[in-house]
């Protein structure tokens, strides 16, 4: 799945609790490790990707909100982790208002973009990781990215919704951004304990063909328990399944070490 580098990829799914932060620090993570300078811009209210990567919001002078509504550089923004070429611009419970204040504001639709344009050359992947709603913050995540990754969970009701989330890419495709494209669905959660988990990821590889990675997310203990520790598994537990599988997912998305 190697493409020319920069390359600015929004995680989204409208869906909450489907392993999208998870999946957006993890890859991050393992992309940075590959050798590839990686930036995660965290448009969740919930700063979970900040916090997952040991910032805490609370401490934080400038965050995502200053870029959105204010016009702050990004770079004015970016944080370092604690792994090596990895970077976040984060993000804290400002931004829930965002999507409010955002409403009257001059090509709102964009503000992410412009800001992104400004620093993309300084990174070979921006993860931008997406609120788990389709309002203005994810119509500026999509209308920032050229591509968009959607981690489904293999559940129950794993493909409801996406329907609406694939007619909201088109949509902002249509309107914002012709370069936009679906290029990867990512299996998390995956049990494979249970007959749920295979017929789930039997019918999205159908459906999906190969747009759907490889390489599947287990569903770990270990992987929950690290955003408590602010480190990303491959810091937190680098033998577990959980970081074997975000390292494999991080090859094949990128196409090996940089």
């Amino acid at each position: 799945m190697s493409r020319p580098l920069p390359r600015v990829i929004a995680l989204a799914n409208q869906k909450g609790g489907v392993g999208k932060t998870t999946t957006a620090v993890n890859l991050g993570a393992c992309l940075a490790e590959l050798g590839y300078r990686t930036l995660i811009v965290d448009l969740d209210p919930q700063g979970n990707a900040s916090t997952g990567l040991g910032i805490d919001p609370r401490a934080i002078e400038r965050s995502m909100y200053d870029v959105l509504l204010h016009d702050t550089p990004l770079e004015d923004t970016i944080e370092a982790s604690s792994v090596r070429n990895l970077f976040v611009a984060p993000a804290n419970l400002d931004l829930a208002g965002a999507e409010i204040e955002l409403v009257p504001a001059f090509s709102r639709e964009l503000r992410l973009r412009q800001a992104v344009d400004a620093v993309r050359d300084q990174f070979d992947y921006v993860l931008i990781d997406c609120p788990p709603s389709l309002g203005l913050l994810t119509v500026n995540g999509l209308a920032a990215a050229q591509e968009v990754m959607v981690p489904i969970q293999c559940e129950y009701y794993a493909l409801e919704g996406l329907g609406q989330l694939l007619r909201n890419v088109d949509l902002v495709q249509r309107q914002l951004n012709r370069d936009l494209e679906l290029s990867a669905i990512i299996l998390v959660m995956y049990d494979a304990r249970t007959k749920l988990s295979d017929q789930v990821a039997a019918e999205v590889r159908e459906h999906f063909g190969d747009k759907v990675c490889r390489q599947v997310v287990p569903r770990t203990v270990r992987l929950s328990e690290a955003p408590s520790f602010g480190q990303p598994i491959i810091a937190f537990d680098p033998t577990s399944r959980g970081a074997i599988a975000y390292r494999e997912l991080a090859k094949e998305i990128s196409g090996g070490p940089a």
